[in-house]
């Protein structure tokens, strides 16, 4: 398994982020509860509260699953090791300063934004301009 980018520089030089088609949301299961067979995550996180999924808005209406935070997600698309250090804090500080709301996911070879869907667009402009700029 490769590594991945570690240079923040050439990370942000580098990412391309993709917006995935559809409208994603956060809804939490009990703890004791599996999930349905019909619902496909794209994220599960286990807690002591419960287990959060992050499922299509049709899953979740048709599960009939109350949801919160519908989202567009960004995958930033340069593979970036789990251990860079400040990738996501560059990323998220600019869309904070902007007013953006944004849950970032790691994984193993991209990391991802969850992004307000009525400023999901603003967002992947903001993203692509970063990714433009120079490093001082």
């Amino acid at each position: 398994m490769m590594t991945g980018e570690r240079d923040l520089d050439a990370l942000l030089q580098n990412m391309k982020p993709e917006m995935l088609d559809g409208i994603f949301v956060f809804c939490t299961i009990a703890p004791s509860a599996s999930i349905p067979a019909f619902i496909s995550p794209i994220l599960t996180f286990r807690e002591r509260e419960g287990a959060t999924l992050v499922i299509s808005r049709e899953q979740a209406e048709a599960a009939g699953l109350p949801y919160a935070l519908p989202s567009r997600l960004i995958t930033l698309t340069v593979h970036s090791a789990l251990d860079a250090v400040g990738y996501l804090a560059a990323i998220t500080t600019r869309l904070a300063a902007a007013g953006f709301s944004v849950n970032a996911v790691s994984a193993v070879s991209s990391r991802s934004l969850f992004v307000p869907t009525d400023r999901a667009h603003e967002a992947m402009a903001m993203l692509e301009e970063l990714s433009r700029t120079k490093p001082l």
